[in-house]
């Protein structure tokens, strides 16, 4: 069968298809060096190739087939795949019930960038000797890579945290150690500029002028500094603007927009995920607790 040579993870799949198989693929990006590619095959998924990106991901249901390194690999769900660049593969499902996959595709130059940060110093890209494993960080990654939007801030986030998880998974276990060093000031001159650009898309290299830091030494000492990467922090500085602008008439669609989310639908996703309520629940709460207050108050 033919072998492709492909830049994107996504166009890899699309240009190798053997014979059709019943299936769909959703995929968003390149941003910042990052893909994403949400699928499910039933059959013969794809035919033999390969492409100049590592690729993690998940199996989301059934059980996953592919042959890597010179054997079958069997993937089920919640597991890790890892593979790593320019290596030949090929994918299939192991049941008739067919197979659903997440994967993160990323450019291994960035992935060499992040891992010279967290090591202090160029360090060789990391090699994970099993292709396939019970993984919890890693999982965890490609998990949170899906549940935001592709943007910027959101890649070098990805970035790092997948370096750190495919450091730590290295045969030797754990990576070498990263410096703790925060630069504070510069870190905190970050969160002052999220905060008040905090209703729209901030760039990688806005942060990067900021601080004088790399966009991954950011996303590293952000997090060991403030707990959360600079995205999230971001996501929840428009979250407590969202709760105020609901207060008027404003349609969901404005609040949405004027709180600096993509669209609604991105909106109501972030919304839940913080308060484990819609935004249309928590506006419909509030204003019957506003009313129940106006009702105690003319009881009295």
């Amino acid at each position: 069968m033919a072998r492709n040579n492909s830049r994107s993870g996504a166009e890899g799949l699309e240009r190798s298809c053997g014979r059709p198989a019943a299936g769909w693929i959703a995929g968003s990006g390149p941003v910042g060096g990052v893909e994403l590619l949400r699928a499910w095959f039933a059959g013969e998924a794809y035919a033999k190739h390969r492409h100049d990106t590592y690729a993690i991901g998940t199996t989301d249901s059934g059980i996953q087939v592919f042959d890597y390194r010179g054997a079958a690999r069997v993937s089920r769900p919640g597991q890790v795949v890892v593979l790593h660049p320019d290596e030949v593969h090929d994918g299939r499902a192991g049941t008739k019930d067919g197979f659903g996959y997440r994967i993160v595709y990323v450019e291994p130059s960035h992935i060499f960038d992040a891992v010279r940060v967290i090591c202090g110093r160029p360090h060789p890209l990391p090699f994970v000797r099993e292709p396939v494993a019970t993984n919890a960080q890693l999982a965890r990654v490609v998990h949170d890579a899906f549940e935001s939007d592709l943007v910027p801030l959101a890649a070098d986030t990805v970035i790092v945290d997948l370096a750190e998880g495919l450091l730590a998974a290295e045969p030797r276990g754990g990576g070498p150690p990263g410096p703790r060093r925060i630069d504070v000031p510069a870190i905190e001159r970050a969160r002052q500029f999220l905060d008040a650009e905090r209703t729209r898309v901030v760039h990688s290299t806005e942060l990067e002028a900021i601080t004088g830091l790399t966009r991954y030494e950011v996303a590293r000492q952000f997090r060991l500094m403030l707990g959360t990467s600079p995205h999230r922090y971001l996501l929840g500085r428009r979250l407590e603007l969202a709760p105020q602008r609901m207060r008027g008439d404003r349609s969901l669609a404005d609040v949405a927009y004027e709180a600096g989310f993509a669209d609604q639908a991105h909106f109501t996703r972030t919304f839940k995920a913080a308060f484990g309520l819609t935004p249309a629940r928590y506006r419909a709460l509030s204003a019957r607790g506003a009313a129940a207050g106006r009702d105690s108050c003319r009881t009295r």
